[in-house]
């Protein structure tokens, strides 16, 4: 039953792809559970682990920084070359995605270090939730509001989909340690609620693209090869300094596997909708990429 498992799922996420795209319209109108999904990814991912063990280090600062930076001064860039926002926005949303809730899954299957990638996988996307209302506050759909209310409304859905699922999983190792136990003995749903999230999100994008993409046909082009650009910057980039902290798949994972069914509900709510189409190409470079590593690894 195990190996059947271990070979079924390195061909779940080209599925998921495939299906969203051919399902896009369905996926269009189921698109609203996704927030649902990813929460219950990070609720499962948090209590696997002794939240009290984690021990951020340089590599998690590094990481966390390349993702500030570079989306950030990708988006300046970009504007002051183009003035072309949904390519600069496109840009800003692809680095600053917030690491994919299951990286723990697919990490730990590779042989990387499961308290490395699970303490990321928290600073990641704390940091998100913190930095994400700032910045579209200034850039994206809600500029027009006062600053305060503005960032209040952003954080309390980034957050809410971010942040609670670990203060859920702090209190139940605090307080009710064994129902977080039983949580924890179904992580390894979070591989599959994920596939089903990447489905829903990338149909919802393709679905959108159909719609409103006429027209936009040299930004969908250019959005789709700065997600390959990026894909492979920020796993090479990750591997990078995963090797120089001792752990090369974690590093490429935790900075290239990224939670693109939450960047894409955030381009679709605070940014041009447009712009999340990168992150549509860039889930399926990187689940592709993924796919082979998972084949590869068990093929060995």
């Amino acid at each position: 039953m195990q190996n059947t498992k271990q070979k079924i799922k390195p061909y779940v996420l080209p599925a998921a792809i495939i299906l969203g795209i051919l399902l896009h319209d369905f996926c269009g109108r189921a698109s609203f559970v996704t927030p649902y999904i990813i929460f219950s990814i990070l609720v499962f991912s948090f209590t696997s682990v002794d939240i009290f063990s984690l021990k951020p280090s340089w590599m998690d600062l590094i990481l966390a920084l390349f993702q500030i930076v570079v989306s950030l001064g990708g988006y300046i860039l970009v504007m002051a070359t183009t003035r072309n926002t949904i390519i600069a926005e496109g840009v800003l949303i692809c680095v600053l995605c917030p690491v994919a809730s299951s990286v723990a899954v697919v990490s730990c299957m590779l042989g990387a270090n499961r308290v490395r990638v699970t303490t990321y996988t928290m600073i990641g996307n704390l940091m998100v939730a913190c930095v994400a209302p700032v910045v579209f506050s200034f850039i994206g759909v809600q500029q027009t509001m006062p600053f305060l209310d503005s960032f209040l409304l952003i954080l309390k859905r980034v957050a809410s989909v971010l942040a609670i699922p670990f203060f859920i999983a702090l209190a139940l190792q605090l307080w009710a340690p064994r129902v977080g136990k039983a949580i924890a003995r179904y992580n390894g749903l979070s591989f599959y609620l994920w596939a089903t999230a990447l489905l829903l999100t990338l149909g919802q994008t393709i679905d959108f693209i159909f719609i409103h993409g006429e027209g936009n046909t040299a930004n969908i082009l250019w959005l789709g090869f700065l997600a390959l650009f990026f894909c492979a910057l920020q796993f090479g980039f990750g591997k990078l300094i995963g090797h120089h902290f001792g752990d090369t798949i974690a590093g490429g994972q935790l900075l290239g596997q990224k939670n693109t069914a939450m960047g894409i509900w955030m381009g679709n709510m605070y940014l041009n909708p447009l712009s999340s189409c990168i992150l549509a190409f860039y889930s399926i470079f990187a689940n592709l990429f993924n796919s082979w590593q998972l084949w590869y690894y068990n093929k060995k």
